[in-house]
């Protein structure tokens, strides 16, 4: 089913959470935290709207994390319903993407529902005092084609990790609605 993100008021606090990567390794939200900001990114493998972007999304993320944002992709995706989206599909996916930030798997659901996540890809851009300011899609590119793209996400992040506020203007993420079990 595809959904779009809806509008939200920006300006709530980042909710705290540990979750872990297809390995193991545990992460938390202050871990993830950079100097100037977070990008939380609920995606997950199967999407073709994620697919789409992937490549993008991942040259973006490293200009972020060079800019001192920290980056974070979250599976919120019922695996049992969508084996493509389980654990060592997600390491393949990463792997194949060149991820330069941790893919950490929300097994019970509980920080999508928490974040408020409806579509994969669905981001949201806090601020340094873990404040949300962006809810927002990652490009204007319709799929197959992001030649002449605007760089929405990446130019959001930069403002809000020069001046802490997002900008007013936001449009929202399209993509396929989160699986919930």
């Amino acid at each position: 089913m595809l959904l779009e993100t809806p509008n939200v008021e920006l300006g709530w606090q980042a909710k705290p959470f540990t979750l872990a990567d297809p390995d193991g390794k545990q992460y938390s939200l202050s871990e993830l935290q950079g100097p100037n900001g977070l990008l939380i990114a609920f995606i997950c493998n199967h999407c073709p709207y994620v697919q789409a972007i992937a490549d993008r999304f991942v040259d973006d993320a490293k200009a972020l994390q060079d800019d001192g944002i920290g980056v974070v992709a979250i599976n919120s995706n019922d695996y049992r319903y969508v084996p493509d989206d389980s654990p060592p599909m997600m390491k393949r996916f990463a792997e194949h993407f060149g991820f330069s930030f941790p893919y950490l798997v929300d097994e019970d659901q509980s920080v999508g529902k928490t974040y408020g996540a409806v579509c994969t890809p669905d981001f949201f851009g806090f601020n340094a005092e873990e404040k949300l300011q962006y809810r927002g899609r990652l490009d204007d590119a319709r799929m197959g084609d992001p030649t002449n793209r605007k760089t929405e996400l990446l130019d959001a992040m930069r403002q809000i990790a020069l001046t802490g506020t997002g900008p007013e203007q936001q449009w929202p993420s399209m993509g396929c609605s989160i699986k919930w079990s």
